[in-house]
């Protein structure tokens, strides 16, 4: 299991929205919305990098409001 975290900027006033919506899609275990520099911070998990991959590119950047994404996988050192 890969987990990550995706870091979210929005369009103005759009960060509840986008977390809302976001919350619902599979593979996301939280989205929150957050104040400074990223608006909405979400916890994401797949089977997979290219899952987690797809998640990201086909689902999440699809929502509206959304204008950058910064993905953060989990390591485990």
């Amino acid at each position: 299991m890969v987990h990550a975290y995706i870091l979210i900027q929005t369009e103005v006033g759009q960060a509840a929205a986008v977390a809302a919506e976001i919350a619902g899609i599979p593979g996301v275990t939280t989205a929150e919305d957050v104040t400074g520099p990223y608006d909405v911070i979400v916890r994401a998990e797949a089977d997979n990098v290219d899952q987690l991959g797809q998640l990201v590119v086909a689902r999440v950047q699809n929502v509206t409001g959304i204008t950058r994404t910064l993905t953060c996988p989990v390591v485990n050192l």
